[in-house]
Formats: structure tokens, C-alpha cells, sequence
């Protein structure tokens, strides 16, 4: 079954990949598919843009469509970058984005932070499903790891042993993320859908 994913994020996308192309879906990034459209994320819930990116590719398509809206909340920043965690505080970078959230929090105490996901599965009948996950943590001290994307190299999951996630192999945050509790809902869905 085609599967198109509803992103620009070359991260993103590897590891959408990564989790469907052994479930049998042939998947595809909306750039593969010749599709040239940056969804405008108007929504007040990461459900809601969730939602706004991947109807507007079903809209296009008409096959299956995955979208998420992801974002890192801060307890001592308000939940901040949140919503806006792509495009925190107008700056341009990743790197700069991360140092915004380090500065943020000079002096404080409270480092919890947590990681959520909405996940929108367009199914080939047009209906949309939603699945959340959620991964709890804390913010290092500094930017450490090369591995993964955007706030990786200051967050230190839970279950992360006191290393940040860009610091932990691929294979960890494809296996314990936000994204990959939100994914792993989203599976145990579409398996129960093939018992019907």
C-alpha cells in the first residue's frame, strides 16, 4: 500500500522509513511524490496541525497519508517552544533554537522537559485517526551527540541514562521517542484494522 509522508524534515522522513517500509508500505516523501507544499501550521493543538498537513496532501494524493506535529515543552519556559518549536523564537537554526531553550533556562533548577507527537493517519477512504505519544525528560546543560535532529543534543530522556539523545545510536529514539509511542499505537491500530 503507497504510503506519502506529509513532511519536508529529512529526519523525519528516515525515520518514517525506518517503521514503515517493513510493515509492507511502499512510502514515499511528499518531495518524491513531485508534491511542493509547505502546510502553514495555523492550528492551536498539535492534533490540529497534525491534521492541516495531512489533509492537505490527501487532498492531493487520495492514497494513505502520515503527518505529525511534534514539539519539545518546557516546564520552567511556560511548555515553550511547544507549538513553535520549528520555528522558536523566529530563529533560523536548530543549533540556535537549542541555545535559545540553554539560555532560557540559565539558573533554573527545573530542567523537566517532554517530547510530544500527534500523529494524523489519512487512510485510503479519506478518514483521518490520531495517536498520541509522549516522551518525558529533562534539558542538558550543553549540546551534546551527533545523532538525530533539531532537539536531540539537549534532551535526556527518561530512559536515556543520563545521555542525551543525539548522543544514544539512532536505532534508541527510533525505539523509544514520542514518535515511536505515537507510531507503535498507530501499527497496533492498522494490525487490529487487518483482523476485521
Amino acid at each position: 500500500m503507497k504510503l506519502i509522508i506529509a513532511s519536508n524534515n529529512k529526519g523525519k522522513i528516515r525515520e518514517y522509513k525506518d517503521i514503515f517500509e517493513p510493515l509492507g508500505f511502499r512510502v514515499f516523501s511528499q518531495s518524491e511524490e513531485n508534491i511542493r507544499l509547505e502546510v502553514e501550521e495555523t492550528g492551536s493543538t498539535f492534533e490540529q496541525n497534525a491534521i492541516l498537513k495531512a489533509r492537505a496532501i490527501y487532498e492531493l494524493a487520495h492514497c494513505c497519508v502520515v503527518s505529525d506535529d511534534s514539539g519539545l515543552e518546557v516546564e520552567a519556559l511556560g511548555g515553550e517552544p511547544g507549538l513553535y518549536s520549528a520555528r522558536y523564537k523566529g530563529l533560523e537554526t536548530e543549533h540556535e533554537r537549542r541555545l535559545a531553550v540553554l539560555k532560557g533556562l540559565e539558573g533554573s533548577d527545573n530542567r523537566r522537559a517532554r517530547f510530544v507527537t500527534c500523529i494524523c493517519f489519512i487512510d485510503e477512504t479519506g478518514e483521518e485517526h490520531l495517536f498520541t505519544g509522549v516522551w518525558n525528560g529533562e534539558i542538558a546543560l550543553r549540546e551534546e551527540g551527533t545523532n538525530g535532529f533539531g532537539y536531540d543534543p539537549i534532551f535526556i530522556s527518561e530512559d536515556g541514562n543520563g545521555k542525551t539523545t543525539a548522543s544514544l545510536p539512532l536505532s534508541f529514539k527510533e525505539t523509544y521517542s514520542h514518535r515511536a509511542k505515537a507510531v507503535r499505537r498507530l501499527i497496533s491500530w492498522l494490525q487490529s484494522r487487518k483482523d476485521c
